[in-house]
C-alpha cells in the first residue's frame, strides 16, 4: 500500500488522536453474573444464562467493578456522577450472545477528566471524556485459514468465557498539537495508563492477554486550525509497541491518499504486527445505528458522595508526580531518564528498587538484559518473562560476589527459559563463583608461567599489565572467579 515518508506527512498534515483503552477488571466474577474470571480456563467452562443471554435471566451488577470504575474516574482527575444507568447498544456479533451489549452511553460513571505524560522532557496533557462501564464479549477462534482471521477460514470457533468479563472503557478528547511526537504521546499515554491501572490494582494489565486493548482513532488536518478530518479507528492494538507503530503508519497511509486526491473512509482497520500496516475493518457505525436505549433489568447506580471520597483517600500517587519524585531519588541523569521513559521501565525499575537493589543496578539490567531480550520476542520489556523482583534476587546474588556481571547473563537466560527462579538456576548450572583460595591460587599461578613478559611488566610496576593475566585466569575458570580477587592473587604473587 502506497504511503508518505513520515517526515513529508507531518509537513503537510497536523495529526490529530483519540485513544479508546479497553481495561478488564481483576474482579473474580463477571460484570452481572458469578462466573469466574479466571484466564486460561477451557472454552466455554466459565458461563451461565445470564452471560450466555438465555431467555428469562437476569444481570446483577458487580460492585466491586463499580468501585474500580470510581476509583479510575478519580486518578484521572474525572467527576463522578451522582446518579448514571447502564443502556443496551444493540448489534449483531457472534461473540455477543444476547445480540447488544450491556454498556453505559449518555449517562457514564466518569466524565471530564485529564491526565498528563511526558515526551523527551515536554509535558502534554490530554483529555479524559469519559470512563464508563461495560462487558466483554466473547472471542471468536477462525479456522483453517493463513491469518487467523474470518476470511478464508474454514469455519470459526466461539468461546464465551470472556463474555460479560467487567470492562472500563476510558476515551480521551481529541489529542491535539502533537505533531510529529504523536506516536510517541500516545505510547505514552498507554504506557502511563497501564502502569496506572496497575498501581490502582484494578486490572493485570497483560496486553497479550488481552486485559488491556488500545483502539487507536487517527485523523488529519491540512492545519492545526482547520476542521477535523476523517478518522478512521484501529481496533485491538495489543502491544504499547503496536500502538505506536500502528499510529504512525496510519498517518502516512491517510498522507499519501490526501495527497493522491482521495478521500479517507470512517471505518475501523486492522493491524497486522508482521507486516507493519492496517487493512479495512468494516465501515464504522455511529451512535444511531447502535440504537441505544436505558437497559430495563438494572437499576441507576447512584454512588454515595461520601463514599466517592473514601476512595479518593485510596488513590496512589498522581504518573507525572511520581516520575519527579523517583527522578530525584534515583539520581538518574537527564538521559538514563528519558531512555527509562521511554523504555516504559519505570513502574519495572521501582519495584526492583522496592525489591531491595540500587536504582542503577535496576536500570542496567531492565535496559540490557531484558530489553534484548524484549526485542528478540517482540514483547514489552513487563512481558519478558522475568519479574522485578527476580531481577533484585539476581543482584543479590551478586552483590554477594555469589555470580558475577557476566555469570549474572546466564542466570537471566535461565529465568527466561523458565528452570526457575535465580538461586535455582545458579545451582542447576553450577554457576557459583569458585572461591576456593587454593583452585584461584593454581590458576594464578599458571597464568603467570605461561604469560612471563606480563609477570615481568607487572613487577617493574605497570599494574595496568595484570588486565592480561586476570583475562587468562577468568577463561581457565569459565568465568566463574571474582575478578577482583584474581587482581588481588595476582599483585600478591608478583610482588
Amino acid at each position: 500500500m502506497t504511503v508518505l515518508p513520515y517526515e513529508e506527512a507531518l509537513a503537510n498534515f497536523d495529526p490529530v488522536l483519540g485513544l479508546e483503552v479497553h481495561v478488564e477488571l481483576n474482579t473474580a466474577s463477571k460484570m452481572f453474573c458469578g462466573c469466574s474470571t479466571e484466564f486460561g480456563a477451557p472454552p466455554n467452562t466459565q458461563t451461565c444464562p445470564t452471560c450466555l443471554g438465555l431467555p428469562g435471566s437476569l444481570p446483577v451488577v458487580n460492585a466491586r467493578a463499580v468501585e474500580s470504575a470510581i476509583r479510575i474516574g478519580l486518578a484521572l482527575n474525572c467527576s463522578i456522577a451522582p446518579w448514571c444507568r447502564f443502556a443496551r447498544k444493540n448489534y449483531f456479533y457472534p461473540d455477543m450472545p444476547k445480540n447488544y451489549q450491556i454498556s453505559q452511553y449518555d449517562e457514564p460513571i466518569a466524565f471530564d477528566g485529564w491526565t498528563e505524560v511526558e515526551v523527551d522532557g515536554e509535558t502534554y496533557r490530554i483529555g479524559i471524556e469519559r470512563a464508563h462501564m461495560e462487558e466483554d464479549t466473547g472471542k471468536s477462534l477462525h479456522v483453517g485459514g493463513a491469518t487467523g482471521r474470518i476470511h478464508g477460514a474454514a469455519y470459526s470457533l466461539l468461546d464465551y468465557n470472556r463474555s460479560g468479563v467487567p470492562l472500563i472503557e476510558i476515551v480521551t478528547k481529541p489529542i491535539e498539537g502533537t505533531g510529529a511526537k504523536a506516536p510517541e504521546v500516545a505510547r505514552a499515554y498507554v504506557t502511563m495508563l497501564r502502569d496506572l491501572l496497575r498501581a490502582l490494582d484494578v486490572s493485570d494489565v497483560r496486553m497479550e492477554q488481552g486485559s488491556l486493548r488500545c483502539d487507536a482513532n487517527v485523523s488529519l488536518r491540512p492545519s492545526p486550525d482547520a476542521e477535523f478530518g476523517t478518522r478512521t479507528e484501529t481496533k485491538n492494538v495489543n502491544s504499547l509497541r503496536s500502538v505506536e507503530r500502528s499510529i504512525r503508519y496510519e498517518i502516512t497511509r491517510q498522507a499519501a491518499v490526501l495527497t493522491g486526491g482521495g478521500t479517507i473512509t470512517q471505518e475501523t482497520r486492522h493491524w497486522h504486527e508482521d507486516t507493519g500496516e492496517t487493512t479495512p475493518g468494516r465501515s464504522k457505525e455511529t451512535a444511531e445505528d447502535y440504537r441505544y436505549f436505558p437497559e430495563p433489568d438494572l437499576v441507576p447506580v447512584a454512588p454515595d458522595a461520601a463514599w466517592v471520597e473514601e476512595l479518593r483517600a485510596t488513590l496512589p500517587e498522581p504518573p507525572v508526580a511520581r516520575l519527579k519524585r523517583v527522578s530525584a531519588e534515583w539520581g538518574f541523569t537527564e538521559l538514563e531518564l528519558r531512555d527509562v521513559v521511554a523504555a516504559g521501565a519505570v513502574d519495572l525499575i521501582d519495584r526492583t528498587v522496592a525489591a531491595g537493589t540500587t536504582p542503577q543496578a535496576a536500570r542496567k539490567w531492565w535496559l540490557s538484559e531484558v530489553a534484548r531480550r524484549a526485542n528478540e520476542t517482540g514483547v514489552e520489556l513487563a512481558d519478558a518473562g522475568i519479574s522485578p523482583e527476580q531481577v533484585a534476587e539476581i543482584q543479590a546474588l551478586v552483590d554477594d560476589k555469589t555470580i558475577n556481571d557476566k555469570l549474572a547473563r546466564q542466570v537471566f537466560d535461565g529465568v527466561f527459559a523458565g528452570e526457575g527462579s535465580p538461586a535455582d538456576v545458579v545451582k542447576a548450572r553450577g554457576l557459583a563463583v569458585v572461591s576456593d583460595e587454593g583452585a584461584l591460587g593454581a590458576a594464578v599461578d599458571a597464568a603467570i608461567q605461561a604469560n612471563p613478559d606480563v609477570a615481568d611488566k607487572i613487577k617493574s610496576g605497570k599494574v595496568q599489565a595484570a588486565g592480561a593475566l586476570i583475562g587468562a585466569v577468568m577463561k581457565e575458570m569459565r568465568g566463574q572467579a571474582d575478578a577482583g580477587r584474581v587482581r588481588e592473587l595476582i599483585l600478591e604473587k608478583l610482588g
